[in-house]
Order: structure tokens, then sequence, then C-alpha cells
């Protein structure tokens, strides 16, 4: 792990070729097009990885556009790869690059997401992460033979206990299993491959896993919760945690919440990563950057902007919420974090909706640095040194120019001030981050999972 003397940044690639602002697509600037959407990909990850990045980030939603309502014509979000297919193509074409993709402890079972994952982090040497996330979504639901979504506690009980299970399959299997002895015609160390033997709540999972351990132990766990059940998983479990902070302030309360909950069980600040995400909307000049800003701005398409209010605050029906007066009060108890995140920057700024709605068209919650490279790198270090934030998810507005000023501008003035590496200094995505190998076995009988497992 870094001492505080040499302590580097952290950086990750959220990858929304569209890009991320809702917008970005529109702009002349960009070179999305439909038909080189996966070589477009591979460009973004291999020029991400050739700056030293720790990672790329590929989020996801169990759901479809929905073609009954008009505002779907005008999102670009409306098609959207299955990471995990993607992420093994990506694997194939970089070399050191960690690979993350979000996948849903609500629709999913946890063998499958820890056969997957525990397989991408084998074929790309120790470079896989998964993020853990429940869905609130209802329209998610009905694509599961689900009526509605269940209640905000049964949705985190399950991902609790789903979460234990797919760590606990992990670590089946020790280092030095797969013995592979031509002479003896020995392929398997028995005594080295454990049944897990969970017999919980809600799943019955015996084990072990289908595949061996890879050269960082297990895959790297992320969370991006920021409800009271999602931080506590969070400080129980994760290794990385994504957040959505609009101020400094909101990230420095955050970043110490989170971190000083740790203890509690039994771990060091250092075994977690927070990386905020990050918008930089960058120019030559302050105005330039600020005429950049607002030209993405008048490419919205009108009939969109309550719809992606809508979408990032997980689906809630804002029908009949007056766009002209501030955010209703029940914002803050929608069972989705980031409508939180929303509402206190509303408050903050004495926004109405449709002004919120607009802020959230932008960046969904995230904070936007609109400036020079310099004014990008000063906002980056004070939120690094100030304790806000292990590193960043950097957020373009659009690719690839919209990310290409921030490889070629921001990451070379990082590293000149010393806070970003120049090379890696390791193989696996673990060692980017500066995060141990766990030990094989560590979870089978620790007592970390709060659900019951049988013996045998």
């Amino acid at each position: 792990m870094s001492t505080a003397r040499n302590r580097k940044m952290n950086l990750a690639i959220f990858m929304i070729p569209q890009g991320n602002h809702i917008a970005g697509w529109r702009h002349p600037d960009s070179s999305w097009e439909v038909d080189r959407n996966f070589e477009f990909l591979v460009e973004m990850t291999q020029r991400a990885e050739q700056s030293k990045f720790d990672l790329v980030f590929l989020a996801d939603a169990v759901v479809g556009p929905d073609p009954t309502v008009d505002s779907t014509a005008f999102s670009p979000l409306a098609a959207q790869y299955d990471p995990l297919t993607l992420l093994p193509a990506l694997a194939a074409r970089t070399n050191r690059i960690g690979l993350v993709a979000t996948a849903t402890t609500t629709y999913n079972e946890p063998f499958h997401i820890a056969r997957k994952f525990g397989t991408l982090d084998l074929i790309s040497g120790g470079r896989s992460g998964w993020n853990a996330v429940t869905s609130a979504s209802p329209t998610e639901a009905h694509n599961f033979q689900r009526g509605d979504i269940a209640e905000r506690e049964d949705r985190y009980a399950r991902a609790e206990e789903f979460v234990d299970v797919v760590r606990g399959l992990w670590d089946t299997f020790e280092d030095g299993a797969l013995v592979s002895d031509r002479k003896t015609g020995q392929f398997l160390d028995v005594s080295k491959v454990h049944r897990l033997n969970h017999d919980g709540e809600i799943f019955s999972v015996k084990g072990p896993l289908t595949c061996e351990r890879s050269p960082q132990g297990r895959p790297v766990l992320v969370q991006a919760g920021q409800s009271e059940a999602g931080m506590r998983l969070a400080a129980r479990t994760a290794d990385v945690v994504f957040t959505a902070q609009a101020s400094l302030e909101q990230g420095k309360v955050f970043y110490s919440d989170l971190k000083g909950r740790l203890s509690e069980f039994s771990r060091s600040p250092s075994d977690v990563v927070i990386l905020p995400g990050l918008m930089p909307i960058i120019g030559q000049t302050r105005t330039e950057a600020e005429d950049l800003l607002e030209s993405l701005q008048e490419l919205i398409h009108p009939d969109i902007v309550t719809a992606i209010l809508q979408r990032t605050v997980g689906g809630a029906d804002l029908s009949g919420v007056d766009m002209n007066a501030p955010p209703p009060a029940w914002l803050a108890d929608l069972p989705n974090s980031r409508a939180t995140v929303l509402l206190k920057t509303a408050q903050e700024k004495g926004m109405t909706m449709r002004q919120l709605a607009l802020q959230a068209s932008i960046s969904r919650g995230h904070h936007v640095v609109v400036g020079t490279v310099n004014d990008v790198c000063d906002v980056m270090q004070a939120w690094f040194e100030s304790n806000a934030a292990d590193g960043f998810n950097i957020l373009p507005p659009y690719f690839m120019n919209g990310f290409s000023s921030f490889l070629d501008g921001v990451v070379p003035e990082l590293q000149r001030r010393g806070l970003f590496r120049t090379e890696y200094e390791g193989a696996t995505l673990r060692d980017h981050l500066g995060l141990s190998k766990p030990a094989g076995g560590a979870l089978l009988n620790s007592g970390v999972s709060p659900a019951r497992r049988a013996a045998g």
C-alpha cells in the first residue's frame, strides 16, 4: 500500500461510448458512430491504458428502451452492450488496465456471478472487478417475472447474503490447487479445494466454484450505494466505492463517514479506495470551457430533460411535479441514493426542478469542473489532499476528443505534480489500486457472513 508521502491518485474511466453528457453524442467533435461501437470501445480502453488508468468501468441496467414513451426516441442510452460479454473481448485487446462491470444482485444468482467474474479474472490475468448493485427500478422487475420491485430492506438483505456467497465461492480454491502433474497423473490437489456449504436465509450454495484463483486472488469488489444499508455493506465488503458527490464538502463528509466505519469490521482506511465521479469540461481558457458546456446544454432535446432526471432518481414518477418549483422533499425518501445527492445540490443552490433536471442531464449528479487543464488538476488535487477522494471516476462528456483533452492535458499535469503514476507498477487491478492480494480460503470460515452455513 502507498504511504502518505508517495500516495498517488487512482483513476477510472466511466465508459459510455455515446458520452457521459446526455447530448455528448450530438456534439460536432464527438466520434460516436453506430456502426463502429465495439472498435470505439476498444480504442477508448486502449487510450486509457496508454495513460496508465487503473480501470475502465461499464455500468449496466437490465432494462431496455420503452417504445411507448415519447422521450425514448431521444435517449442515447436506449441501447447498450451486456458488459459481461464485452469485457472478455476487451481483455483480449489490452494488457494491464482493470476491467470492471456492474451486475445486479437482484436478478442474478451468486454462483453465476462468481463464475463469470472469476473466469474474467483468469482470462485477463487478474484484472477484473464486480460492481455489485441492487435494482430499484420497476421496469427492471418486469423483465424477470416480478410484478413489482422488492422493498429496499429486502433487496439489501438479498445483496448482503449474495455478496457473501460470491466472495466465499471465490475462496473455495486455494493457490496451487491445480497440480497438473503429467508424471503422476494428479490434476488437482483436493486438499486445496473446499465446499462453501452456505445455508442462508435466501441462498443455499454448496460449491466449490468451477475455476481456480487468479493472480490477484479474487476479483475486486466495487460498490456504489450511499444509503445507510449501502454504506454498511461497502464498509464490510468493498474494495472500491464509486460515489456521486456534487461538492468538496459533500465529498469530505462521505469519505470520512465511510472510512470511519471500517474499524467496526477490523478493516483499515487503506483497505477501501473511494472514487467520486468527476466530469471535466476542458477548454484552452475558462471562457472556452464555459462555451463548450453551453453548447452541450443547447443540444439537449427538451423532451428528454425530465426523463433523464426520472431515470437518475430510480424511475420515480415525476409527472405531477411542478418543474418551476423547488424539488419536493419526498425525493429524499426515494430508494435511490442519487436522489439524495441531487436534492442536496438543489437545496444548496436554490434550484427549481427544471434547473435540477438540466443539472442532472450534465452528469447525473456527479461533480462537474468547467475550466482549463490547470483548473481541473487544481480541483482534483484539492479533493485528493483534503481526504475527499482517493482518486476519481472520470466521466468525459463525449468521446474521443472530450476524453483526449483529459488524457493529453490533465494526466501529464497530474504526473508533473507527482499525483499520478507514469508507469504501472504491477500487473493486476489490485496492484494498481494498492490493495493486497487476499489469502486463499480466508473467507470460508472467517465469520464475515451474517448468514448460516451448514456443517460438512
